[in-house]
């Protein structure tokens, strides 16, 4: 039994997802009703959800507790790269919903609530950080818990001693490690969420709406393969691909399934430690990243938004375009890290066109139609992005202070 675990955790991790994938496709089209096969992906998920918020808390606080000096120029930088690629995603989907409109049929209804504005949105989030810290830990609310424990970590960094900082270490450690053990199912856990994908949803959905998820999905492979990486090219001055293949490898596929950036959070965390990041930047950099990265929100919220303008024939300038592009940037930000959570966000950038809310709820009833593909890509995306974004920064920080680049040649391997 030792032998054979001892196998499984040193094989392949994306092998074994590969086939796990494959196995959950197959057995979605010729058993889809064997649900319980699908019930290891929703324990996956869950796990993952369940231990990220206490990971992203402990990390956090013992990162600031025990935090160097002339690291604070590597979250500037990554804070700029993460705003910018979301603004300049949402630009991208402007640019392709002008070349190609679509139009959508507004015949669907929701009773869901979203926010009234930009404003509505800003509130929530400036009161959600806020709130209690112990039910932001149990409702996994990531905006909150990485303000409570950066407040943790200062306090115990002006008053802790060595062996109370050291002991915070320890226990972040100790969830480190059962993440570890978590994501050694992740093929088992993918294969269920494969499973219940196909079985559920069929090829049927990529007829229906079908021009509306090229345009999606079109969006994010070029925000994937050609904006996110010239602005790490940029930053590095140096062929980014390899870095950029090996997020979408290791953070985008598992990403893809889970359809949560904050269940993906302890991925990325994996991912950075293998990159050879700094744990003192990575642990702030990439929850952070969960929470404002939002480039995959920022195209949906764009192309749904002018989807229902198109539908309608209401003619948007290029000026009111620029504002569209500010608003679905910073609602964007304030999306929650959860399936589905950009969707409620078009009601918002809709009413910039005078657009009502029955009308653009009616547009976020497509978006969950639709949400099996378009909200998988979307995450893969920005989480992706989050590691992306966190190793450009810091390599950035060394390549300014002339330290050795040389691993920069170990992302193909």
């Amino acid at each position: 039994m030792i032998n054979i675990v001892d196998k499984w955790t040193h094989s392949s991790l994306i092998l074994k997802i590969v086939i796990g994938l494959i196995i959950g496709a197959v057995l979605g089209i010729l058993v889809p009703d064997w649900e319980i096969i699908g019930f290891p992906g929703e324990i996956f998920v869950s796990a993952l959800k369940a231990i990220a918020p206490i990971l992203v808390f402990v990390l956090v606080a013992s990162a600031i507790s025990k935090a160097r000096s002339g690291i604070g120029s590597r979250f500037k930088t990554v804070i700029i790269l993460y705003l910018f690629s979301t603004f300049l995603s949402a630009m991208v989907a402007i640019i392709a919903s002008t070349m190609f409109p679509v139009t959508i049929h507004l015949s669907a209804a929701s009773n869901a609530t979203a926010p009234t504005g930009l404003g509505g949105v800003m509130s929530d989030m400036a009161l959600m950080v806020f709130s209690n810290p112990v039910d932001l830990l149990a409702e996994g609310q990531y905006l909150g818990i990485l303000f409570w424990s950066i407040v943790f970590g200062i306090a115990l960094k002006m008053v802790a001693s060595d062996t109370t900082k050291d002991v915070i270490t320890d226990l972040a450690d100790a969830v480190t490690l059962i993440v570890r053990g978590i994501i050694q199912f992740a093929p088992i856990g993918i294969m269920g969420l494969v499973f219940t994908s196909v079985s559920q949803s069929g090829i049927g959905i990529f007829t229906e709406y079908g021009q509306l998820i090229l345009l999606l999905v079109g969006c994010i492979a070029f925000v994937a393969f050609v904006t996110d990486p010239i602005i790490s090219a940029v930053a590095l001055r140096r062929n980014p691909y390899p870095l950029v293949f090996t997020c979408l490898k290791e953070s985008g596929i598992t990403a893809f399934f889970s359809r949560s950036s904050a269940a993906n959070i302890p991925v990325n965390m994996r991912l950075c430690e293998r990159l050879g990041l700094d744990r003192d930047f990575f642990s702030i950099s990439i929850p952070l990243g969960a929470t404002i990265n939002m480039e995959g929100a920022a195209i949906t919220i764009t192309v749904m938004t002018l989807a229902v303008c198109h539908t309608m024939g209401i003619h948007v300038p290029l000026p009111v375009t620029i504002i569209l592009c500010i608003i679905s940037t910073i609602g964007a930000c304030g999306a929650s890290g959860v399936a589905g959570g950009s969707l409620l966000l078009i009601p918002m950038a809709c009413s910039l066109f005078g657009i009502s809310a029955d009308v653009a709820m009616q547009a976020v009833a497509v978006g969950f139609i639709i949400g099996v593909i378009q909200d998988s890509c979307e995450t893969a995306l920005n989480s992706a992005g989050d590691a992306l974004f966190s190793a450009t920064a810091e390599y950035h920080d060394r390549a300014r202070r002339g330290e050795d680049m040389k691993f920069l040649g170990e992302f193909a391997k």
